[in-house]
């Protein structure tokens, strides 16, 4: 079933190709008899088409039915057309009189179509056969020559000359074989008394019909005829009309009346009461469809009629007299069923491009829709329409075939995915509509660029840091996806030092410094950084990244001149009448740090007890506490101490 489903939807794929590109207008036909072994040849496809054998295999040549077998295929080595499976008309075409097969012929680079039809010509492989194996007549002594009686009809699935083309009836006296010809594939064949008859003579006959076709040799069957010669009733019942016709819509109840037989018979009593009947023919048995009043002659509706299974009736009846030699009469009721809106339409759709790229042109055919109703003239026309608002429309084909195209922008990013309902509706009264959905997909392309999310990043570095620590990680979004989204990084800036003081991982967007930087010699350097997806062409975008190197704590303080040798010892004299706050001396010193790292305190270090001195902690000024006195010593040594405000302090 799987496969079949797949030869249908690419039969429906090559019809909606057939108005969407270039195809050849004019239909090529062939002729191949049924049941020919598998690869005999049909035809020429390269002579025909007008085609270079070489490029069959390049151009994409394959051919496509709409049935659920391949009957036929191509060589693209040669261009032939030939038989790919078992052909049986009969099951192909049953109870048809021309069987063709369409198919077409598609190239796909670039893409032609030509239809092909395939004459299957029919070969005599049935028998002709009778339902019964004898039929009994009961036929009167006083029947006069010329009297008919209808025979039963043999069955032939084969058509054209090979059907049923004559009837014989075995050598004998009394009667002879009248065929009649009902149209061009019926044949009618009644039996005709030619002699009269006498029961007590011969009380039973016994003959064989034999059903012959045209086939070259022909083919026969026969029938057993058991005739029994019964006695009087003269008169055979007569219908009023050779032909009745009647309508009747599909839909009618059980029950409802379609027409009233009417015969009559000049004879009386029994003779002359009439009793009605159907008549089977071959494997038509109106019984089942319809019932008949074996008293009045009124044909009612039994079963359940479908227009779509059988348009039309024709029902052979039969009038009969109750005599003792019952006569009978027999004629024929057409019967048209009429259509009514009771099948709702059948969609069809067959994918093509799944899925589809979001910068498909508009016009891009998407699928292949094909809406069927097997209702007939208006009940069975259809409109297809898609309901609500999508980036698509169905663009009509070929009778009911369309194609889904692209009828907007699409964009993955926005939406990456599409159900579309198709709603076919057909033109009866009331309208019948169905629904089918569709999913379509949209692939990505790269149309979108890696993006930062800020267009400067700042990154801030403490002195001093290990060589290869990570320190930033950047990141660049795409919204495309796969390939088109899978981002590297790489740094813009090739300088000797940009390269020598960090170093970027394609993959990770990890920053790493290849140097220990030192705050006293550079405070801050920028480079830029680019972010490339793997699309085809890559997208790109760049960022500016500002490196800042953060201060540490690794410098002393400095004691400037004249205070600066280490050890040495500086003398300053004050008078002995210095008030409290007489200014000694200013100690000055400096640090390479920044910050609270160079920010500097100074401290007096001097022996517990002595108070005379005191220095500003932040401006190193040393001035006296008081006035001097007469115990204070005339030497004071002072150690002065200058730190800064890292963490750690340093002295």
């Amino acid at each position: 079933m799987d496969r079949r489903r797949q030869r249908e939807s690419v039969w429906i794929q090559c019809v909606a190709l057939l108005c969407l590109f270039d195809w050849s207008a004019a239909q090529i036909s062939y002729a191949v008899s049924e049941e020919v072994d598998k690869g005999t040849f049909v035809g020429n496809l390269a002579k025909d088409l007008n085609l270079n054998v070489h490029e069959l295999e390049s151009r994409g040549l394959r051919i496509v039915s709409g049935n659920s077998k391949m009957y036929f295929e191509a060589n693209l080595k040669t261009g032939i057309l030939y038989v790919n499976e078992r052909i049986d008309r009969e099951e192909l075409c049953p109870n048809t009189i021309k069987c063709s097969l369409n198919i077409e012929a598609i190239l796909s680079h670039p893409v032609l179509l030509h239809r092909i039809g395939v004459n299957i010509l029919d070969i005599n492989d049935n028998t002709p056969s009778f339902v019964e194996k004898s039929h009994t007549f009961n036929i009167s002594e006083s029947s006069t020559p010329g009297e008919r009686y209808m025979l039963p009809i043999a069955n032939d699935a084969d058509t054209g000359s090979n059907s049923v083309k004559s009837y014989k009836l075995s050598p004998n006296e009394h009667f002879s074989v009248d065929v009649q010809s009902d149209g061009e594939q019926s044949l009618s064949a009644e039996l005709v008394l030619q002699k009269a008859l006498d029961r007590e003579i011969q009380p039973v006959i016994q003959l064989t019909l034999t059903a012959v076709d045209g086939g070259k040799p022909p083919r026969s069957g026969t029938l057993l005829i058991v005739l029994n010669v019964i006695d009087v009733n003269d008169n055979s019942p007569v219908f009023s009309k050779p032909l009745y016709k009647a309508r009747v819509y599909e839909n009618a109840r059980f029950g409802t009346n379609i027409l009233t037989l009417t015969a009559t018979d000049l004879d009386e009593s029994v003779n002359g009461e009439i009793v009605y009947s159907f008549l089977k023919r071959g494997n038509l048995d109106p019984s089942n469809m319809f019932a008949i009043n074996s008293d009045t002659g009124e044909i009612t509706v039994k079963g359940n009629l479908d227009h779509e299974d059988s348009p039309a009736f024709e029902i052979r009846v039969q009038a009969m007299d109750r005599g003792h030699s019952p006569r009978s009469a027999h004629g024929k009721v057409l019967v048209d069923v009429i259509d009514v809106n009771d099948n709702a339409p059948e969609i069809l759709v067959a994918s093509l491009m799944s899925p589809v790229k979001e910068d498909a042109e508009i016009g891009t055919v998407v699928a292949l829709v094909t809406v069927t109703d097997k209702d007939s003239s208006k009940n069975g026309i259809t409109n297809c329409k898609l309901p609500g608002s999508v980036p698509f429309k169905l663009k009509s084909n070929y009778k009911n075939y369309y194609s889904l195209v692209v009828d907007g922008h699409l964009d993955r990013e926005s939406a990456s995915r599409y159900n579309i309902t198709i709603t076919a509706t057909d033109e009866g009264t009331p309208p019948l509509s169905s629904t089918s959905v569709i999913t379509v997909h949209v692939s990505d392309v790269n149309d979108n660029a890696p993006h930062f999310s800020e267009p400067i990043i700042n990154i801030y570095v403490k002195e001093n840091s290990p060589v290869g620590d990570v320190i930033k990680t950047i990141f660049a979004f795409d919204p495309d996806s796969d390939e088109n989204a899978k981002v590297t990084y790489s740094l813009l800036d090739k300088s000797v030092s940009i390269l020598s003081s960090v170093n970027i991982n394609s993959d990770t967007g990890d920053i790493v410094c290849l140097q220990s930087f030192n705050y006293e010699e550079i405070q801050t350097f920028h480079f830029k950084a680019q972010a490339t997806d793997s699309g085809i062409p890559p997208l790109s975008s760049n960022v500016t990244v500002n490196v800042f190197i953060l201060d540490e704590n690794d410098n002393r303080p400095a004691i400037l001149a004249p205070y600066s040798e280490l050890g040495s010892v500086n003398n300053e004299n004050i008078p002995y009448s210095a008030e409290a706050g007489y200014f000694v001396a200013k100690i000055r010193a400096v640090d390479s740090d920044s910050g609270y790292n160079a920010l500097l305190s100074y401290h007096i270090s001097e022996p517990k007890g002595t108070n005379l001195f005191r220095i500003g902690t932040s401006t190193g000024e040393l001035r006296t506490k008081r006035r001097m006195s007469d115990n204070d010593l005339k030497t004071h040594p002072l150690v002065v101490l200058v730190s800064d405000n890292g963490e750690p302090s340093l002295i």
